[in-house]
């Protein structure tokens, strides 16, 4: 039967229009240049894109480079932790909102970390239209100046994220294990850990503010940020797990189409969904002790939900983060424009669905409380 492929033609919500034609080129060697002949044009946008990314990288390092090189390390950021669709970007958006204390990555610098600095101003002026105002897996807001998660950022440096497994599928199992860095050479980990430091500097070098850092695979990474920052501060937050899954299942079934460069398996993608849940806490409950506990606080999503400003406020006396009596205003300001916001609505789990989420995830149904 003719597999029935979403949004074939699209060439937009694709995170590889950021890389250099060097790294594409290592990229589809690695793959062994098997791309679908369904995503031919997708591969083709991103071999010219390349190539006026690696020309303006270029500037960018002749410009920066000794600079970037020179900058101290930067402050020990605030870690954003918790599984997709759990309410991570929603806690983003409203730390986001204390401009006095939090700078954050945002979409265009994440999709060009080799080319931000020389190309932000211009291009976010000029081509705003080029970034849809909803994403298309939810209907929260979208911008190149949106809070965005800084996994594509060192994925375009080094190749090493689990996201490549998605443009990939084929070789999903190999991607998968740099969500923890468990089974990984030490030079690749040295690598990630040095891009991320350098993005990180790249952020601060005209901005001192403390950095506000959210991407869930970071979640299987504690022993990997602590040996970065040791002094970071971390706020993770969970959800009912079926609504999780639910929604990490439409998830596939939107955004993941627009990324694809080979034919995906639709068969496999439960289990991936509840694979990669069980490896994240793994490493994330395994890891967790090495966090003093005045550096990590845990957010029920459904509670944020309910009292966005008191559970923030509760995050900051936690966290001892400081200015949160001049920041609630600008924090209730802004939950007032979320009012008219709807959330996705997905039919109930079929019986036999639940049984295996429940048994497959049981660690997370006790510890968040949530009922089976």
């Amino acid at each position: 039967m003719k597999q029935n492929l979403k949004h074939r033609w699209s060439v937009g919500h694709n995170y590889l229009t950021g890389i250099t034609f060097g790294k594409w080129c290592k990229l589809l060697a690695a793959n062994g240049f098997q791309i679908s002949p369904a995503y031919l044009h997708r591969a083709l946008v991103i071999t010219v894109a390349s190539l006026s990314n690696s020309v303006f990288a270029g500037i960018e390092a002749f410009r920066y480079g000794a600079a970037i090189d020179q900058a101290p390390h930067p402050q020990a950021p605030l870690f954003i932790l918790g599984h997709w669709r759990s309410g991570t970007t929603f806690l983003h958006e409203l730390l986001a909102q204390d401009t006095a204390q939090f700078q954050f990555p945002n979409t265009y610098q994440v999709l060009n970390p080799y080319t931000f600095l020389t190309t932000e101003n211009v291009t976010t002026r000029l081509f705003p239209w080029m970034v849809p105002d909803k994403r298309p897996m939810d209907n929260m807001a979208l911008s190149f100046q949106s809070p965005q998660e800084d996994e594509f950022a060192p994925l375009l440096m080094t190749l090493t994220s689990l996201y490549l497994g998605t443009s990939f599928p084929r070789r999903m199992d190999h991607y998968d294990r740099y969500m923890t860095f468990h089974d990984v050479d030490q030079h690749e980990v040295d690598a990630w850990k040095a891009a991320f430091v350098r993005f990180c500097k790249k952020l601060s070098l005209r901005d001192q503010r403390t950095l506000l850092i959210k991407s869930p695979p970071h979640t299987a990474r504690i022993r990997t940020i602590l040996e970065m920052f040791p002094d970071a501060r971390f706020l993770h937050i969970h959800r009912d797990p079926y609504s999780v899954f639910q929604s990490q299942r439409h998830f596939f079934d939107t955004a993941g189409w627009y990324t694809y460069l080979q034919r995906p398996d639709l068969d496999a993608i439960d289990e991936g969904i509840l694979r990669r849940h069980e490896v994240m806490y793994d490493a994330y409950f395994a890891d967790l002790p090495l966090i003093p506990k005045d550096r990590m606080h845990e957010i029920r999503f459904e509670d944020l939900e309910a009292d966005p400003v008191g559970e923030i406020a509760t995050a900051y006396e936690r966290l001892s983060l400081e200015g949160f009596t001049d920041f609630a205003p600008t924090l209730q300001a802004y939950v007032e424009t979320l009012k008219g916001y709807k959330k996705n609505s997905f039919r109930e789990l079929d019986p036999a669905t639940k049984k295996i989420v429940a048994e497959r995830w049981a660690r997370s149904f006790d510890k968040g409380h949530y009922p089976k």
